[in-house]
């Protein structure tokens, strides 16, 4: 995990998407709800990460807090993957495989939809505080529940605030991985070497993503359609010469409210305005990327 402050600098690689397309818009649905922090899974406190900071002591349950992340995976999700399918797009789900076990019918529904299941950890926890063993142990139990529970083994990885010294690594060793989405710091994806070979990093953004309602960065729905927009609206004019890729992270107690679906929804709706825009899951764009620009034969 070295920094790299350096990245494509100003020779940004002229490359192309299907069909010539400008922009790759990559929506990411962070599914979570039942695998967060909870006195009843044993933890000792409750998810602190709510809409609201809550009086209520930390060993004891929220039911507050419990009832707020209910309502995604009861109303949220299901207005999402409804949103998806009345525009033709799809997405990526940040699969947390606890959440999905508490769930089938959602489990079921995103690979029946054609959604990727992307790994998120067993539960909605920092991977980042995990030893070495126990973070490969979760990995390997990620990969098998996710399995059974869509019928579909998810090649991309992203945790609950980034990654450890040795997630790479361990994603790498477990086999099966095509890509990461540990780095937030480029608009293309990139190679980084780990264990040796390269490795693909599909990079994803905390910007463009609904937890800026939590943290007081954006203040209404229209701010967050304007700034979706106005991040489509630059990527798009610059993909004329330099073709780009732009992730949306959405959640579905969040997002997944009426007033802030709608954003959601304006902004699908003024993108599908615009021809060369693909809409694509992760995976899409990483066997893209992988197929036509493997390590060694990106140019400016």
């Amino acid at each position: 995990m070295q920094r790299d402050l350096i990245g494509y600098g100003k020779e940004v690689p002229k490359i192309e998407w299907p069909g010539g397309a400008r922009i790759a818009v990559s929506l990411v649905v962070n599914y979570e709800e039942g695998s967060e922090y909870s006195t009843l899974d044993g933890d000792d406190h409750h998810e602190t990460n709510g809409e609201v900071p809550s009086p209520v002591p930390a060993q004891d349950r929220d039911l507050n807090n419990e009832s707020f992340f209910e309502y995604g995976s009861r109303v949220g999700v299901w207005r999402l993957m409804d949103m998806f399918q009345r525009h033709g797009v799809k997405s990526t789900f940040f699969s947390c495989a606890l959440a999905l076990e508490r769930n089938p019918a959602v489990a079921r529904e995103i690979t029946a939809q054609g959604h990727e299941v992307c790994g998120h950890g067993y539960r909605w926890e920092e991977y980042h505080l995990k030893d070495i063993d126990a973070e490969r142990e979760a990995i390997a139990k990620t990969v098998a529940s996710l399995e059974r529970t869509t019928g579909e083994r998810p090649v991309g990885w992203f945790t609950r605030y980034g990654p450890s010294l040795n997630t790479r690594d361990l994603v790498a060793d477990e086999g099966g991985f095509i890509y990461d989405s540990a780095g937030l710091n480029d608009d293309l994806p990139y190679y980084v070497e780990t264990r040796g070979n390269p490795w693909l990093v599909v990079p994803y953004s905390m910007e463009t993503n609904d937890a800026r309602f939590w943290r007081g960065g954006l203040v209404s729905v229209s701010d967050f359609y304007e700034y979706l927009k106005e991040t489509f609206d630059c990527l798009y004019e610059e993909g004329a010469n330099h073709p780009k890729m732009m992730s949306v992270g959405l959640h579905c107690r969040i997002a997944g409210r009426p007033a802030r679906s709608r954003a959601v929804e304006k902004f699908l709706r003024y993108t599908k305005n615009f021809s060369g825009v693909w809409f694509a899951r992760r995976d899409e764009i990483a066997r893209w990327w992988l197929e036509h620009y493997p390590p060694g034969k990106l140019q400016a």
